[in-house]
């Protein structure tokens, strides 16, 4: 890969491989080096510029967390290393709450959940990122409900005024990565299955899924079957029914010995004015960022994968109601 270290043999490995060295091996000042001095880093809890942040975020999650793995599912990614290539790489993640910190004080609570993180990078360095937790599945696996948690985490960060602000796009900040991904068929095919469930067409469901499809959802819902994607994604469209749907960053792969594969960034901004996952409606704005992958068999959409943080979008309510 030209500009990329030679001990990397190619892109997923490059992103694996840092990630490792990062936080597995303790490379955390390697970030001078594999993370640029601007890097813009967007999670739905915040819009973070500068690796100098990142580096303190990275310090402060390896102290509550000491014992934290992230073990590399998948990466999916386009582009070339000549003009900058972006990774959609999907983590689970095991750790122990074993030191104090924004969950609160330590439990001692024995966690795994998924992350899923898009990161452009182009001559040995990450200059663009977007990362999402399935913080619901952590707090909950603490004893939280994602409502519960962000309204204590709003009082530790010094109330309403003075709070960490989930992102929105008041607050996004553009970085130099300007690409949409590739045009390959199964990444197409994908975003086309979700504008579909996005735009009430839930027959979708049963034509392009196959019928033992394995699904893992956020809140560390994991499921099996065509009623776990009618429900999961009738759930949040339910809660915004008239948000605004956009797909944001697509990517499709075909690769030895892996089936058809794609990567989906996308983000529903509009009120919460449905009943549906998120409970009664509010009539509050809401920005909701998700990412999804999903792995094609030969009787259809067979392995699905979504994470957006609940919690966080409990936080932006909580922030409008008080």
């Amino acid at each position: 890969m030209k500009g990329f270290d030679p001990k990397f043999a190619d892109f997923p490995d490059y992103i694996i491989g840092i990630t490792k060295e990062i936080w597995e091996d303790r490379g955390i000042a390697t970030l001078h080096r594999y993370y640029s001095d601007d890097i813009v880093v967007r999670s739905p809890g915040s819009v973070v510029t500068g690796n100098v942040g990142v580096i303190a975020a990275t310090m402060a999650t390896l102290a509550e967390f000491p014992d934290r793995k992230l073990l590399g599912e998948d990466v999916i990614w386009s582009g070339t290393p000549e003009e900058g290539m972006l990774s959609s790489h999907r983590i689970l993640s095991t750790a122990t709450h074993l030191g104090d910190g924004m969950y609160g004080a330590a439990t001692g609570k024995k966690l795994q959940y998924r992350i899923l993180a898009d990161c452009h990078a182009i001559n040995n360095q990450i200059n663009d990122e977007w990362l999402i937790r399935d913080q619901g599945a952590i707090v909950r696996q603490m004893g939280w409900e994602p409502k519960a948690y962000a309204a204590d985490l709003i009082a530790r960060e010094g109330g309403p005024e003075a709070c960490v602000r989930p992102m929105t796009p008041a607050n996004d900040r553009e970085g130099p990565y300007k690409g949409r991904g590739n045009d390959n068929e199964w990444g197409a095919k994908y975003a086309d299955i979700l504008t579909r469930m996005m735009g009430a067409d839930f027959a979708v469901v049963p034509a392009e899924y196959d019928r033992a499809v394995q699904v893992a959802y956020p809140g560390g819902h994991d499921g099996h079957g065509r009623g776990e994607v009618d429900s999961f994604w009738m759930g949040l469209r339910a809660s915004f029914p008239n948000a605004k749907f956009t797909v944001e960053h697509v990517i499709g792969r075909d690769d030895p010995l892996m089936p058809p594969r794609a990567a989906v960034r996308w983000s529903l901004h509009g009120t919460h004015d449905g009943w549906g996952s998120f409970g009664t409606p509010t009539g509050k704005e809401v920005y909701v960022l998700g990412i999804s992958h999903a792995e094609f068999g030969p009787w259809g959409l067979r392995r699905e994968y979504t994470i957006y943080d609940d919690a966080m979008i409990w936080k932006q309510i909580l922030l409008q109601t008080g």
